[in-house]
């Protein structure tokens, strides 16, 4: 972390928090930019609740959830957020999705969007949503649910409309290398860059 950074994170750690999400569908780069938004230093959620959940979900049910076990997979994944949100009380931390993307979720499973997210959603709020634009590329083969192109797009277009819907206007993010990115994003923040080599 160059110095200008790391004096910018110590300085907000005494402050109020400020939360700022990355998101984006399927094949979208997160995971790179999480690992490099660690690997520069700054506090960030390192694992997405709702793919563990999954996992675990998946090894009891099979590669697909079945209808009437989705609704309980929601609940169990906002959960997981509202804990990880509450637990943040000061300075800057990012987040590896956040909230409203149970809309996206929910409504890719065909889902209405539940009372207690439509609740989490109005009481928690994020200070600056970040959206990935998708890469040509999966990110995780062992992972998909959406295994076909037309579905990543939807789930990414559903995410969107969600974060949209409960009343953000995120920052699209080009499909750039994870570095960029990242540069990118302080750069919207007002954050000095991370030193990268000593560059």
């Amino acid at each position: 972390m160059t110095s200008q950074l790391q004096r910018a994170v110590d300085l907000a750690a005494a402050q109020n928090p400020r939360r700022y999400v990355i998101t984006g569908g399927p094949s979208s780069g997160k995971d790179d930019l999480i690992e490099a938004v660690i690997a520069a230093g700054l506090p960030c959620m390192e694992a997405e609740p709702g793919r563990e959940i999954y996992r675990k979900h998946r090894e009891r049910l099979g590669r697909h959830l079945r209808k009437e076990d989705r609704r309980a997979y929601a609940a169990e994944v906002l959960d997981a957020f509202v804990a990880e949100y509450v637990g943040h009380t000061a300075g800057i931390r990012f987040y590896n999705r956040g909230i409203p993307d149970g809309y996206g979720w929910e409504g890719f499973f065909g889902l209405r969007p539940s009372p207690d997210l439509e609740d989490a959603t109005a009481r928690y709020r994020y200070d600056t949503v970040f959206v990935l634009d998708p890469l040509d590329r999966f990110e995780d083969a062992d992972d998909i649910v959406w295994a076909k192109e037309r579905e990543i797009r939807r789930v990414h277009e559903l995410v969107v409309q969600g974060y949209y819907d409960a009343g953000y206007e995120p920052v699209f993010v080009a499909p750039e290398s994870a570095a960029a990115r990242l540069d990118f994003i302080c750069a919207n923040l007002r954050l000095p860059k991370p030193d990268r080599n000593g560059d």
